[in-house]
């Protein structure tokens, strides 16, 4: 089964590696993360990341001491990370 474009729907997409920026959960700084999985559509040209590694990322950065970080990281480095928590308190979508 082929991946479709989540913006335009279209069928040419492939994985990609981008830099994003990302604003930590206390709002007090953005981090580049270098090397994220992303997906990038061959038809409408937009590259973004798919909603489970934004929930991955966004849930990494809440059980980890942020203010660690350095302003630039890579997404293996980020996510290799010590936890503080075990989970996302936070997070009530699975209820």
């Amino acid at each position: 089964m082929s991946k479709i474009c989540e913006w335009c729907g279209g069928n040419r997409i492939v994985d990609s590696e981008q830099t994003v920026y990302w604003e930590l959960p206390d709002g007090t700084r953005a981090v580049e993360i270098e090397n994220t999985p992303s997906i990038r559509c061959l038809d409408c040209t937009m590259e973004y990341q798919e909603e489970a590694l934004i929930k991955e990322i966004e849930d990494q950065l809440f059980l980890i001491n942020t203010k660690l970080l350095p302003k630039s990281i890579t997404h293996a480095e980020l996510m290799q990370q010590p936890r503080i928590l075990k989970r996302n308190y936070f997070d009530f979508s699975d209820l």
